[in-house]
């Protein structure tokens, strides 16, 4: 049988998923925008499971990917450079990041991300484009201890695109409950280089992050 992911995600179709965007994408980070990487040295010597990112937001996709590739290129051994798209040929198949489940059901291309990596959940202040007030839903954060059980977890806690916003209490949870090693990390400008999905271009990005960071 064909191994597969504590999701069910067939692993060697996960794979050629990653490789595939990440070769169609590595030019938006090399070529019109130049992604600028402080900081990621220290990705190689992190455990391989219970390490959760935690990282601002300013797109729904561009943040994602930008992560994939340094994380990979940093494991491969390079530091903060994602040259030589090379790194991708055998990438790091734990990585998952947490989606609002709306948002990775909203047509192909989402629910392709969702599969390269999605741990989807419920909102709990926001649906359909209507403020709601619900309980955190504590499937969502098992799913979310199951991933961190499996590899690396990048969240959004406050859990939207607009800056400033306040931090979500699941992550609260998340923390408490699972104590894995908790990374932040910074990304500016991508707002100023993408739309706000992250797949047409617009102009300038960056990651930057305490431990590590990445810049564009």
């Amino acid at each position: 049988m064909l191994k597969r992911n504590p999701f069910g995600q067939v692993l060697i179709i996960k794979k050629w998923l990653i490789r595939y965007m990440g070769f169609m994408t590595h030019r938006r980070y090399r070529g019109f925008n130049e992604l600028k990487i402080e900081g990621s040295s220290f990705i190689k010597d992190l455990p391989d499971t219970n390490v959760l990112f935690v990282s601002n937001h300013q797109t729904y996709f561009a943040d994602v990917v930008a992560m994939f590739h340094v994380f990979n290129a940093s494991l491969s051994g390079r530091t903060d450079s994602i040259k030589n798209v090379g790194y991708l040929w055998d990438p790091k198949l734990n990585i998952y990041f947490v989606a609002a489940k709306e948002t990775m059901k909203a047509g192909l291309l989402p629910r392709i991300f969702a599969y390269a990596g999605s741990v989807s959940i419920e909102r709990t202040w926001r649906e359909k484009g209507q403020e709601i007030n619900r309980k955190v839903k504590m499937s969502d954060i098992s799913n979310i201890g199951i991933a961190l059980n499996d590899g690396w977890v990048i969240t959004f806690p406050q859990g939207t695109t607009k800056p400033f916003r306040p931090i979500r209490k699941g992550t609260v949870h998340i923390i408490k409950k699972y104590k894995p090693i908790v990374v932040p990390i910074v990304i500016d400008g991508f707002r100023r280089s993408f739309d706000k999905k992250g797949i047409i271009y617009q102009s300038v990005c960056a990651i930057n992050g305490n431990q590590g960071s990445v810049r564009d």
